[in-house]
């Protein structure tokens, strides 16, 4: 290619300086010294834009064959420039674009389908079938079942397709209706922790009842060991004041020792299933309302701090603040007051001034 170069810079400086007879000589020797497949695509070239000369005299204009002939010669041969008279070089590439562009239109608009094969519906279904047969098996089980049943489907595909299983009602169903019909003899523990400005992260301890929503005992600790968790319970129930269930989670605190112990009450321990604290609604609850209506608004400085602060607000939390699950009311039995269009309103702060109870003025 620079023996190629250098030949077609010489013809240029003769073509402006010498005569045509000496022109013409020069440029056959410069075609002598070009391969074989150059000088072949070279003619096709000329012979090319010359029919388009002739075909369209005295003003030549290129069809789409010809638009196709030069971006196919543009892909096959380096040197199509050289031979390109009619029009400019930028207006072929032009050309190849807009080809490129009507080649994935093209593409776009087939109705062939791409990606991978959808699911059976039978496989779907038997998937399905699967899952509520035996709720105890997990996806490779489900897989390696179909395989052997000769069905050639990826894992990921059953995982993907148990995820969209429907879940079975009745448990969830057996379980509202066993909180509905015992909410009275109910109670429910729960531990979450709170960030401290100096003090690391605190647990607070809560037994909450199920009928009216009141919180039986707190505590704040460091160290939430099984038999801190233990004395707990024995002060949350004195005497003969225990409940008939008490439903917890399955945390690492709420150990053997800790069942042990609420046995020892004449409890029956109902602890959740795996990743479900649907079933331990109402103390999750209560610790939602604590984060939204204290925590997440006062910073904590060490644990006889938030001890004051959970005072407080469980106060607030029985006498003040009306649950939605008790029908607008209080745990405490907060009695509406009787209208009196004359008596003006006045706002009692709470918690330092985050919240407020109203009472008629005498």
């Amino acid at each position: 290619m620079p023996r190629q170069n250098a030949v077609r810079l010489c013809f240029q400086w003769y073509n402006a300086s010498m005569p045509a007879i000496i022109r013409v000589l020069i440029e056959t020797l410069s075609r002598c010294l070009l391969s074989r497949r150059d000088l072949i695509l070279e003619n096709l070239a000329l012979r090319q834009q010359l029919a388009a000369l002739v075909a369209r005299s005295p003003q030549p204009r290129l069809t789409t064959c010809d638009r196709a002939f030069w971006v196919i010669l543009r892909r096959l041969w380096p040197g199509w420039r050289h031979a390109l008279v009619l029009v400019q070089p930028e207006t072929v590439v032009r050309w190849h674009r807009i080809g490129f562009k009507m080649y994935w239109r093209w593409i776009s608009r087939s109705r062939t389908r791409v990606g991978r094969k959808p699911t059976a519906r039978g496989v779907r279904e038997l998937i399905f079938r699967m899952i509520a047969e035996n709720p105890t098996w997990g996806t490779p089980c489900i897989h390696g079942e179909l395989k052997m049943l000769g069905f050639e489907i990826s894992e990921s595909t059953v995982l993907r397709w148990m995820r969209k299983a429907p879940r079975n009602p009745d448990p969830a169903k057996r379980w509202a209706a066993f909180l509905n019909n015992h909410r009275e003899v109910i109670a429910a523990m729960d531990l979450f922790t709170v960030p401290t400005l100096s003090f690391g992260v605190l647990y607070c301890y809560f037994v909450i009842a199920h009928d009216r929503r009141r919180i039986l005992h707190f505590n704040v600790t460091k160290h939430p060991t099984s038999a801190w968790t233990a004395q707990q319970l024995r002060e949350a129930f004195p005497f003969d004041s225990a409940p008939k269930f008490l439903i917890f989670d399955r945390g690492s605190n709420f150990n053997s020792d800790v069942i042990d112990v609420i046995k020892t009450f004449g409890i029956e321990p109902k602890r959740t299933s795996f990743q479900s604290p649907w079933q331990n609604g109402v103390a999750e609850r209560f610790v939602g309302n604590c984060r939204r209506d204290l925590l997440d608004h006062v910073i904590v400085l060490n644990e006889r701090h938030l001890k004051r602060l959970m005072t407080e607000y469980v106060r607030y939390y029985h006498d003040d603040r009306t649950h939605l699950g008790l029908s607008k009311e209080t745990p405490g039995g907060r009695k509406a007051e009787l209208q009196d269009t004359g008596a003006g309103i006045i706002a009692m702060p709470r918690m330092g001034g985050l919240h407020h109870r109203y009472h008629r003025a005498a």
